[in-house]
């Protein structure tokens, strides 16, 4: 048996410029973080030879083809693995649409854990490349390239997305008690409304293509996240806020789903309660808002969303890796 352990992400600014619609056309980046909610993935030997993957459903097949699950399915058929073999999933957090990176996450474990039942260990850059290749390529998701690189790497990074398809991932160089500030001032809320991420995707992918607005919008999102690794790596949170509240605004544009009425509501509320910034993670539409503020206002801010839930987090400093091994294959 094998579990791997991958963590989900809060990207804090320049999500969008990762999608090929504009990185195809000049370099994109984002900064962003591993956070300690994770999925977990287990693979295990099966004595009759038949496939077995549980997810929100049960599948019991006789060969790799007949899987209804797009990524195992491709994952498996990448690695060579037709059969025998029995793929669980557990998340910290629910999985769908809630705008923490899961699809990648689970891809990046997934892959990790196949390679492990195979005998081999494949680096960060392997699982992530090959993750985006499963889902962008393979299987044809509309997504962008962050979600699997900050699963694969962990770490608080900035991440560049370049025209030839290669990507850059360096880690964001600053003092730990900066670290430690930045962390202490995020407060993440879960609204409770998920939605359809691939939806929202491709009608951003496809906007960004078509119209230069929606290109203005992102380039400034990426100068943004070029602002805040330098801010960040000469200690000063000072704009952090700020940033994270222009890039929301950038960000509001891209397509008319990004926000509603309701998300507006809270952030207002949110803003006038102490925040200086914030931004609905992912996708946009619902699943998490990030806000950021002094600590000694966020029990002024929890007070002005009782209907939200705060969801408390560490960063964490490693990507996807191998937390269990235990030898006991059929041959």
């Amino acid at each position: 048996m094998i579990i791997t352990r991958t963590p989900l992400r809060i990207s804090f600014v320049g999500g969008g410029s990762d999608l090929p619609a504009f990185y195809e056309q000049e370099q994109g980046a984002v900064v962003s973080t591993a956070i300690d909610k994770y999925i977990y993935i287990t693979t295990n030997p099966k004595f009759d030879h038949k496939i077995r993957a549980s997810y929100s459903i049960t599948e019991i097949v006789d060969s790799v083809d007949e899987l209804q699950h797009e990524l195992i399915r491709e994952s498996m058929k990448l690695l060579g693995i037709t059969s025998s073999v029995e793929i669980t999933s557990i998340s910290d957090i629910p999985s769908q649409g809630t705008g923490l990176g899961s699809s990648g996450s689970y891809t990046v474990g997934l892959l990790n854990a196949l390679y492990a039942a195979n005998g081999h260990m494949a680096g960060a850059e392997r699982l992530a490349s090959e993750a985006c290749h499963v889902e962008m390529d393979l299987c044809h998701h509309p997504s962008g390239k962050q979600d699997q690189y900050i699963a694969a790497y962990g770490g608080l990074q900035f991440i560049r997305f370049n025209p030839d398809g290669t990507v850059f991932v360096d880690p964001v160089i600053c003092a730990p008690e900066t670290k430690q500030s930045l962390q202490d001032g995020l407060l993440m809320l879960y609204t409770g409304m998920t939605r359809k991420t691939r939806g929202l995707l491709a009608e951003q992918a496809k906007l960004t293509r078509e119209k230069p607005d929606k290109q203005a919008s992102l380039r400034k999102m990426v100068g943004l996240a070029h602002q805040l690794l330098d801010a960040l790596e000469r200690n000063d949170l000072g704009g952090f806020g700020e940033i994270l509240h222009a890039g929301w605004q950038e960000k509001r544009k891209l397509t008319a789903h990004i926000s509603n009425t309701q998300i507006d509501g809270w952030y207002q509320r949110a803003r006038m309660a102490g925040a200086i910034g914030g931004k609905i993670l992912g996708a946009g539409g619902g699943g998490f808002l990030l806000l950021y503020a002094p600590p000694e206002k966020h029990s002024d801010i929890l007070r002005a969303l009782p209907e939200l839930r705060s969801v408390p987090f560490h960063f964490s400093p490693q990507g996807s890796k191998v937390i269990y091994v235990e030898e006991n294959g059929y041959h």
